[in-house]
């Protein structure tokens, strides 16, 4: 049993690994505080995307704005005008009423009046500020309305990046006297007045009826020691400001001339909280909130007594309406939600880490991360709508820091790899350096060789089922038997490319028959694939083929590098030139160029002729494919002849030209019209141009009732002089779609 426990834990050592380290990181992280903006911003998005609220009818806004201002003549409102506006407020008969403006002097004429409109309103709410800057005491209240008891804080909470996101229930002044703020003194008038006392927990936390409102604690929700002073609440917004959303204003407002010209209906106000503030932008009563606009755009402030109405209604409509408060987890629920993120990143990544490259992330470790993203969003943004602020950005941190770290360890794995291949050294070469007193200089020199590159036609999509073990032993299995070959005819192995063999005949010693050796050598190479795919078929492994490309030219070859790090190669445009003529092969095929065609003096079986512009050169070569050498060598390849059986009904298909290592995203139709194991005739719409690379999806249906996978194929010529009819020759095909289309070739 502790066997199986302790190879369980070796297979997924990636992801024990990683998920605790990770999550340990990003909370250190987390704890300097360097992220919680990040999770207000994501905050404020969610409140930006969430619908729009009906309306709380039972709060009435009356507005001081600009044309307001115009008509009174003068700020302060002198107080005969607030008096009259007040006395037309009371007529209405409000549950509440809060006045948002300072008045901690007198405004002439009119003050008496005014006086007798407080001492005659005892649910007229004034205001002070509480907390004044670090040179200042904050604002005194009305002084009659003080005596009556009547006045409430109206000091809001800024965060660091300068919004209101929390609200006060009370806070303490500087000499340690509670102050109610505004928004809750009017909700509890209101809720007094339907029956709805308000009273204290045995944990000492507010609550109405049965509604308890949690305070809000320093590490709550995104914030890391914030000040949690007073009786804080974090705020659930109803809607964007009133002022330029009116067709979505979350309350009725009416300004301080329509209710001074009785131009509002007389009952608008009766059995409701009325709140009286500035919106004149002259008097910058304004602050910004999560709906104040988003990174590009202009911030749209909010007015601060729509701010207190949003206090007001929240708690109204939790204790009403059953309005979710925003509720926040406790710590460590939000560390298991941090670690859970970053085990998910680190297994769907280890999961998959066999269909990945060394560098690069399989479509389906991506699509499974992508999937994941979106539902790390979906979750947070439903829990929102529900009342619940989750933490998104260190989730999101963790699943995509866990899924790079796996990625890393790969790649690392992937390097060892490479190293491994390193062992595939050229006696030659060895020999020159050791031999040769100028053997260790960096340096080169223009010397006339003949390269060979052979490349494996498909691998990539060929290798991403195997794990990395399996594709070792393949290319152990196949380079060392080409290796054995390249040896043999005494070539020189440049470098290795994964799966792509670069050979120089021609240095470090040069002799007179490299081009023969370097074609000799590419048949007993292609010869030696049968061998090769039958040890890898005992093995289970995937059966391979290769294309090679021959050129003869004039390169750089030396010692090139740096003291430190030198490699014995080649350099130059026919070092690219030889890689375009590689390019244009299939697998099996061995295509030469004119210049190693006309060096040749053994004579040479040519099976086909083309004329190519090879993509970087300027003007069109000649390219032989060669199945056979005469003379001393007596090498030949067997001739690719197949016999091509009609579709019956022909099969549609789509395809997509190669260029390159791009697929162009341009797709057209043509049907699959005849068929055998590797070569196929297609009827397409338009002309495809000879040795053209192709992407093809067939319009079939697999038992399985899987999307039919992608296939690779090479144009190999025009079949019709007329008709757009071309014969190509698959590189790469998924086995499940290769054995329904073997049904046809019967």
């Amino acid at each position: 049993m502790w066997a199986k426990l302790k190879q369980r834990i070796w297979e997924w050592r990636g992801v024990w690994i990683a998920a605790p380290c990770l999550t340990i990181l990003l909370l250190g992280l987390r704890w300097t505080g360097g992220l919680q903006m990040l999770e207000w911003a994501l905050l404020d998005r969610y409140f930006r995307l969430r619908p729009p609220e009906s309306p709380d009818d039972r709060i009435v806004l009356v507005t001081i704005n600009e044309s307001d201002l115009r008509n009174v003549g003068q700020w302060p409102v002198p107080d005969r005008v607030l008096a009259e506006l007040l006395a037309k407020i009371k007529v209405q008969q409000p549950r509440a009423i809060g006045l948002d403006i300072y008045r901690d002097l007198p405004v002439e004429p009119g003050h008496q009046e005014l006086v007798e409109i407080y001492k005659s309103t005892p649910n007229l709410i004034g205001i002070k500020k509480v907390v004044g800057d670090e040179n200042a005491f904050g604002v005194n209240p009305p002084p009659e309305l003080a005596e009556l008891e009547q006045v409430s804080a109206n000091d809001f909470v800024e965060d660091a990046d300068g919004k209101i996101r929390r609200a006060f229930f009370y806070l303490s002044d500087r000499q340690g006297n509670p102050t109610y703020s505004l928004g809750f003194t009017l909700a509890w008038l209101y809720l007094e007045a339907a029956g709805i006392p308000v009273s204290l927990t045995d944990e000492s936390w507010i609550k109405f009826g049965d509604v308890v409102f949690p305070p809000f604690e320093s590490n709550d929700g995104g914030y890391i020691r914030a000040d949690a002073s007073g009786y804080q609440i974090l705020l659930n917004f109803r809607g964007p400001s009133c002022l330029r959303n009116k067709n979505h204003c979350p309350y009725q407002f009416v300004s301080m001339t329509d209710v001074l010209e009785n131009k509002v209906a007389d009952d608008l106000m009766r059995d409701r909280i009325v709140l009286i503030g500035s919106t004149a932008e002259s008097l910058n009563d304004f602050f910004f909130t999560p709906y104040s606009s988003g990174m590009i755009s202009t911030p749209e402030p909010t007015a601060g007594v729509e701010i207190h109405a949003n206090v007001a209604s929240q708690i109204l409509e939790t204790v009403l309406s059953d309005r979710p408060l925003v509720k926040t987890w406790p710590e460590p629920l939000e560390w298991v939600w941090i670690f859970a993120w970053s085990a998910l990143g680190s297994t769907l990544t280890w999961k998959w880490r066999y269909s990945s490259g060394t560098n690069h992330i399989s479509w389906l470790s991506s699509g499974s991360l992508l999937l994941s993203i979106c539902t790390l969003f979906g979750v947070t943004y439903f829990s929102f709508l529900n009342g619940w602020w989750i933490p998104v950005v260190l989730p999101l941190l963790g699943l995509l820091g866990s899924a790079i770290a796996i990625q890393g360890y790969i790649a690392r794995t992937a390097g060892q790899i490479r190293k491994t291949f390193g062992r595939y050294l050229n006696d030659a070469v060895i020999a020159n350096l050791l031999e040769s007193p100028q053997g260790f200089k960096l340096g080169g020199e223009n010397r006339t060789v003949t390269l060979l590159l052979s490349d494996l036609r498909g691998f990539t999509a060929l290798a991403k089922p195997l794990p990395p073990e399996k594709v070792v032993n393949l290319l152990n299995i196949y380079l060392e038997r080409m290796c054995q070959i390249i040896e043999q005819y005494n070539g020189t192995i440049d470098k290795f490319m994964g799966d792509a063999i670069l050979v120089i005949f021609g240095a470090p010693t040069s002799r007179e028959d490299d081009p023969e050796r370097a074609v000799a050598c590419a048949i007993a190479m292609q010869i030696a694939m049968k061998e090769i795919n039958q040890k890898l078929s005992q093995l289970n492994l995937p059966v391979i083929e290769m294309g090679i490309g021959i050129h003869t030219g004039e390169v750089i070859v030396g010692n090139i590098g740096s003291q430190k790090h030198a490699e014995y190669t080649a350099i130059g445009s026919e070092v690219n030139l030889v890689s375009r003529i590689e390019s244009y092969t299939i697998g099996g095929q061995i295509l030469i160029s004119d210049s190693t065609m006309q060096s040749i003096k053994n004579p040479l079986r040519i099976d086909d002729k083309k004329i190519v512009n090879p993509k970087g050169f300027n003007q069109e070569i000649t390219i032989y494919e060669v199945g056979g050498i005469g003379g001393r060598y007596m090498q030949f390849m067997p001739k690719m002849e197949a016999e091509l059986f009609p579709v019956r009904p022909e099969i549609a298909l789509t395809y997509s030209l190669i260029d390159g290592k791009h697929i162009t995203s341009t797709q057209y139709r043509a049907t699959l019209v005849k068929l055998s194991k590797e070569i196929a005739e297609i009827k397409a719409e338009r002309l495809i141009e000879p040795l053209s690379n192709l992407k093809i999806n067939l319009d079939i249906e697999l038992t399985n009732d899987e999307e039919p996978g992608d296939i690779y194929a090479k144009v190999l010529k025009k079949c019709s002089t007329y008709d757009y009819f071309f014969l190509i020759r698959f590189t790469s095909m998924p086995s499940e779609i290769a054995v329904q289309l073997a049904k046809y070739c019967k």
